[in-house]
């Protein structure tokens, strides 16, 4: 059975000035359907270039991006974006919500960027349900705690039942109690729903809530034991 999520000799470099600066230097894994994965490491090495590879967002220097069989390479722009739209949830550090919408609002507003026209309202109250949003979804995120905006934009990502969640730090802004509970809820979202989930993160404890890890330092992917710092297990 083949990976559902293939980076294949990944490189990525930018330049600064005059300078090249390499981010990614020859990735490769796979992920398997429903895995919660998470990809550690410290900073600069290589993390978000890789997440922002993975979602579509930029492309690889050379190798390649495999979703679902689906190439990223080989799609034009507006390809890839439909593909976003269609199998990928992205939540961020930074929540992104709208100030002047509630958090229902928040959450449908995906639903219409789609444009897929799959409209589900019994998934949708399972959502908020599921998130613990159902008694707050009238509220605008100013009303709301930290944690539960993270819930909104978590939601949000969820709301067009997308194949592939990607997380990149997705508590980087909160409480340790908030993200333990943004994270537990993550994990029962990828248990319930069966996405697909890797998340990035710079926090050995966050690492934890996923099945296993992948280390990078460098722009590599490197063995655990040569990482003692994310040797969380």
């Amino acid at each position: 059975m083949g990976a559902f999520i293939e980076a294949i000799d990944l490189h990525k470099t930018y330049r600064v000035g005059k300078i090249d600066v390499p981010a990614l230097r020859g990735i490769s894994f796979g992920v398997q359907k429903g895995e919660f994965v998470t990809v550690v490491g410290p900073s600069g090495s290589g993390k978000s270039t890789l997440f922002y590879l993975l979602g579509g967002l930029t492309r690889a220097d050379s190798g390649k991006v495999i979703m679902d069989g689906d190439d990223f390479a080989a799609l034009s722009d507006a390809e890839r974006t439909r593909m976003r739209k269609r199998k990928i949830g992205f939540v961020f550090q930074k929540f992104n919500l709208l100030p002047t919408l509630d958090a229902r609002s928040n959450i449908a507003i995906a639903q219409e960027i789609s444009g897929n026209g799959d409209r589900d309202p019994a998934f949708f109250l399972r959502i908020c349900d599921l998130l613990g949003l159902s008694k707050r979804l009238n509220h605008r995120p100013s009303e709301l705690s930290g944690g539960e905006q993270q819930r909104v934009a978590l939601a949000r990502a969820l709301v067009n039942k997308p194949a592939v969640v990607l997380a990149d730090e997705p508590t980087g802004n909160l409480d340790t109690e908030n993200s333990n509970i943004v994270l537990r809820m993550l994990r029962q979202s990828n248990q319930e729903l069966g996405q697909t989930v890797l998340m990035i993160t710079h926090n050995p404890e966050a690492a934890k809530y996923g099945d296993r890890m992948i280390h990078m330092r460098d722009g590599h992917v490197v063995k655990p034991e040569d990482d003692p710092q994310w040797s969380v297990h």
